[in-house]
């Protein structure tokens, strides 16, 4: 913490801007770990070729999905923590923008959350499965294909506010006379990307936007620049009010 001492003498207590790049920098290792585990380890497991086969996996690894629900529930915790840490890094180049910005990560994680019940309303249907209630077992396992399409469809119309978070994010950084201009670029092109692939996916799905993968490493390049340099800024906490 920054102490300030204001005009009328009370004592403001402000993060440092060293303090708010570091909380930003950990913030975005810690998703960086988590919802890949999710995603591309634990999921894969229990989600089979049809909808009995993933019914079945879930049932007889309810505990690997539950860890699942619970890695993207730590990252969505996270998104709220950057969005607050980033929005006073920022402060100092526009303070309006950086709050919009902000608020842009917010929404997104909003829907993010809204996402996500589908996969909790996945368990309690396990859990009705579990305690031996009566179910029909093809409605059950489609109703279980069903909740998990729902929350893939929903959390990747969501990354479409996520790549206008980028694209705001990245002009920020690249107005910041504090950052080196190439971050501001890495995110505007990792926004935009974003923002591509979202689209096409809804209104051109048979288009192949596989090449767009390699513009979603902004945002880890920038994490290791907040960890290793942002960390060390000096002087303008003052100015970041």
């Amino acid at each position: 913490m920054t102490t300030v001492k204001t005009t009328n003498g009370v004592i403001d207590n402000r993060v440092s801007l060293a303090k708010a790049s570091l909380i930003a920098g950990f913030g975005l290792l810690i998703m960086v770990l988590t919802v890949p585990f999710a995603e591309f380890y634990i999921f894969p497991k229990v989600i089979g070729q049809n909808s009995t086969e993933t019914a079945g996996n879930i049932l007889n690894n309810k505990l690997l999905f539950t860890t699942g629900i619970f890695l993207h529930l730590i990252t969505l915790l996270c998104d709220i923590i950057v969005a607050w840490a980033l929005y006073i890094f920022l402060k100092p180049v526009h303070k309006d923008l950086s709050l919009l910005t902000a608020w842009f990560r917010l929404i997104y994680t909003a829907m993010y959350i809204i996402a996500l019940v589908n996969l909790i309303k996945v368990l309690n249907l396990i859990n009705i499965e579990n305690q031996g209630e009566p179910t029909n077992k093809l409605e059950f396992s489609n109703s279980i294909e069903f909740y998990i399409s729902s929350f893939q469809l929903e959390w990747q119309f969501g990354l479409l506010i996520f790549g206008i978070y980028l694209c705001l994010l990245g002009y920020l950084v690249f107005r910041a006379e504090y950052i080196p201009k190439i971050f501001g670029i890495l995110l505007l092109v990792a926004g935009f990307g974003y923002v591509i692939n979202t689209l096409s996916l809804f209104l051109i799905p048979s288009a192949n936007t596989e090449f767009l993968m390699i513009t979603f490493f902004g945002e880890l390049v920038f994490m290791f620049w907040l960890l290793i340099k942002g960390s060390k800024i000096r002087g303008l906490e003052i100015q970041s009010e």
